[in-house]
């Protein structure tokens, strides 16, 4: 694994030993940022099930000027903090071990609002619809805010999730990328999308 693209492009990444964590791939990294757009202009990001920060740490090269990584598991939190001190980006990242729900009241206590979310959980969890709306409800996301769901291809997600609205949807192999956008002031009518007022 390495740093694709961006200030940091060829730092090598370390991965998590064992088979409790499943790295993105470089091939799908690069496939989920030219979905979401190559490069960046400030904002903050948030990779909530980190794992070995590979997608977080791709988004601060590329140009986010901030990063939370969160991870329930010690031993990847202690990879992502390596993996932040090898890519160079210890001033713009934070890095913290905790439950993912948990993790989101206290983001909020702390008024954070993000442009830019990772939710690649465990394939077994289906339940990122759930956190989107969670994040909504909490206030934070930016209005356009992009929701990138890294799953198991055997399981698809709405069109629409609430305020969020599927912009892509893309396979490969066992894993599937959907990426939503958050737009609080439209709603969905008969296919097309319409200013409310």
């Amino acid at each position: 694994m390495r740093v694709i693209a961006g200030i940091a492009k060829g730092r090598p990444l370390k991965a998590v030993p064992g088979i409790n964590t499943r790295p993105t791939t470089d091939k799908v990294k690069e496939a989920i940022f030219s979905m979401i757009g190559p490069f960046f202009d400030g904002g903050t990001a948030l990779d909530l099930f980190a794992g070995t920060g590979g997608l977080g740490i791709e988004a601060l090269s590329r140009g986010m000027a901030h990063a939370l990584f969160i991870d329930r598991d010690r031993q990847s939190v202690e990879i992502v903090r390596r993996n932040v001190e090898a890519a160079g980006m210890n001033g713009k990242a934070e890095v913290y071990r905790n439950e993912a729900e948990r993790a989101l009241k206290l983001l909020q206590k702390r008024e954070l609002v993000f442009r830019l979310i990772f939710l690649d959980p465990p394939y077994k969890m289906t339940n990122a619809d759930e956190l989107m709306a969670e994040l909504a409800e909490r206030g934070l996301l930016e209005q356009e805010a992009r929701i990138v769901v890294e799953h198991d291809s055997t399981h698809r997600y709405p069109q629409t999730i609430g305020d969020f609205i599927e912009l892509r949807h893309s396979q490969y192999g066992e894993t599937a990328v959907t990426v939503y956008a958050y737009r609080p002031d439209y709603s969905l009518t008969g296919g097309t999308l319409h200013a409310s007022p």
